[in-house]
């Protein structure tokens, strides 16, 4: 099985609108994930955690518990897609194809014009761990292997 490799590139989201289709688990880690970079998140889904509604209510993100439209994703810099339903994965993965918007389906990794990383973030320092949609699990140990030498050595 050939993998694919994805060129590691940090990008300013400060002031570019950020999409999540999706209001589950997965949304909420990569929500809590994306706040460290952006506040312009709008998260669309018909069932939230409690969490997202806690970060809407306070200001944090923008929440809209409701099934997602194409408008949704109109002026978006890029799109996260964390839902259940391989159909609105499908649709969201075919709307960000036709309009030119990144797009990450969280359930697919051959439907991902990026990979979202394990991020250690550690004074000035960010560091991305990616394992190209492969071993989640090695992922996440490198994250933690990395996140807890960085706070011995420093």
């Amino acid at each position: 099985m050939k993998i694919k490799k994805y060129f590691p590139l940090f990008v300013d989201l400060e002031d570019k609108p950020v999409v999540v289709i999706g209001g589950g688990k997965i949304a909420t880690r990569r929500v809590r994930t994306l706040l460290q970079f952006t506040r312009n998140i709008h998260v669309v889904a018909p069932t939230v955690t409690r969490e997202l509604l806690e970060l809407g209510e306070a200001g944090f993100i923008q929440v809209s518990v409701r099934y997602g439209k194409r408008a949704d994703l109109e002026n978006a810099y890029m799109v996260l897609a964390a839902t259940s339903d391989r159909r609105v994965d499908d649709d969201v993965y075919r709307i960000c194809k036709e309009e030119g918007i990144y797009v990450n389906i969280a359930s697919d990794k051959d439907k991902c014009d990026f990979h979202f990383p394990g991020v250690v973030m550690h004074d000035e320092l960010t560091i991305g761990i990616n394992a190209s949609g492969v071993n989640h699990y090695k992922a996440k140990a490198v994250r933690k292997a990395i996140q807890e030498c960085l706070e011995e050595d420093f």
